[in-house]
C-alpha cells in the first residue's frame, strides 16, 4: 500500500473556528482498556487522549517507548461504533516524534510478532508535528463502524526513544454498544394447573 501523506489543515484559529467538537472522539474511548506495547510507564498511553483545546498542554507525562527501542503498538477501544475522519499526532522534537503510523481497525489480537506482516487499513508518513497543525485524513469509507483502533509506530526520526504527547481523533460517534440484558422472569402458577386428578368437584369441608 503506498504511503499517505499528511496534510496541513489548520491554517486558521481553531478556537474561533470551533474545531473542538469535531475532535471529540476521545470522549468515546474506553480508557481503562487502552493498552500499549513497549510503553516505558504502564498506563501512560491513556494520558495522550485529551480535548482539542488541551492538545499543547505539556504538563503531563508523554507516552514514551523503552530506551533504545522506539517501536510502539497502541490499542484504542471505543464504547461504541465511530466513523473516523482524521488523526492528529503531536510528538516531541529532537528526533523523538514517530516518523510513520500504520493503523488497523477492529483487531484485538495484534502484537509485534504479527503486526509487521499485516497490511494496515491505512498508513501515513509523518512529519514532526509539534503544534498540532498537521492532520492525517483517513479514507473514510474504510473507517466506518470502528469499534477499536490499533496504531503501530515502527520508528521515529532517529532518537533512541519515541515520545507522543497528544493523539486527536476526528469523526462521528454513530452507535453505542449494546449491553447484554439479563431478564428475570417470575414464575406464577396458572389457575387450575395444579389440580390433582380425580378431585374435580370436591372441596375441603364437603359432606361425606
Amino acid at each position: 500500500m503506498p504511503p499517505t501523506q499528511a496534510c496541513c489543515a489548520h491554517d486558521h484559529d481553531c478556537e474561533e473556528a470551533e474545531c473542538g467538537p469535531a475532535w471529540s472522539l476521545h470522549t468515546h474511548i474506553d480508557l481503562p482498556r487502552v493498552r500499549c506495547l513497549n510503553e516505558a510507564v504502564e498506563g501512560s498511553a491513556r494520558g495522550v487522549f485529551r480535548a482539542w483545546d488541551q492538545r499543547l498542554d505539556d504538563t503531563g507525562n508523554p507516552l514514551e517507548s523503552n530506551e533504545d527501542d522506539p517501536e510502539l503498538l497502541l490499542h484504542i477501544p471505543f464504547d461504541g461504533a465511530v466513523k473516523l475522519k482524521a488523526i492528529c499526532i503531536i510528538g516531541e522534537d529532537g528526533g523523538h516524534s514517530p516518523s510513520e503510523v500504520r493503523v488497523f481497525i477492529n483487531r484485538d489480537d495484534l502484537d509485534f510478532g504479527t503486526v509487521g506482516d499485516l497490511p494496515p487499513t491505512q498508513r501515513w508518513d509523518l512529519g514532526e508535528n509539534l503544534r498540532g497543525e498537521i492532520e492525517l485524513p483517513t479514507q473514510v469509507s474504510k473507517f466506518n463502524g470502528v469499534h477499536s483502533l490499533d496504531m503501530h509506530f515502527p520508528a521515529n526520526f532517529g532518537a533512541s526513544i519515541t515520545r507522543i504527547r497528544f493523539i486527536g481523533l476526528k469523526g462521528d460517534f454513530t452507535e453505542r454498544k449494546r449491553e447484554a440484558v439479563t431478564a428475570v422472569y417470575e414464575i406464577r402458577p396458572v389457575p387450575g394447573s395444579n389440580k390433582v386428578p380425580g378431585t374435580e368437584g370436591s372441596a375441603w369441608g364437603s359432606a361425606a
